[in-house]
């Protein structure tokens, strides 16, 4: 491959690069900038805050979960691609699939058994 055939890829780039730089400088100068104090207060769901902002942090267990979630999820993403593609792919796509599968379910399993799915207040 030459350094040609990658001219389109640098135009789209640098114009999206611009696109997003002109929009970034022409929002900056047609934006209202009036702060006062009640708009740079944290929103807490239309009540106004109580106490310092920090003081109501997130336990790691929250985010344990989280990861979890978008773990399985992308995860659980290959199965459609997989299952429109299995006839093409035969057996050996079939059991790759399955050993796939078996190790997700491990990793449930071991994420269950060591507690990260339980939510405890």
């Amino acid at each position: 491959m030459t350094a040609m055939e990658f001219l389109p890829v640098l135009f789209m780039v640098a114009g999206v690069v611009l696109v997003a730089g002109v929009t970034l400088f022409v929002s900056s100068l047609l934006r209202p900038s009036n702060p006062y104090p009640a708009k740079n207060m944290p929103y807490e769901c239309g009540m106004d805050p109580a106490g310092e902002a920090a003081a109501g942090r997130f336990r790691v267990q929250f985010y344990i979960l989280a990861i979890l979630l978008v773990v399985f999820d992308v995860e659980t993403m290959f199965l459609f691609p997989w299952a429109v593609v299995l006839k093409e792919i035969g057996l050996v796509g079939f059991i790759e699939m399955f050993v796939f599968i078996v190790l997700l379910l491990v990793g449930f399993a071991y994420a269950w058994l060591k507690g990260a799915l339980e939510w405890e207040e």
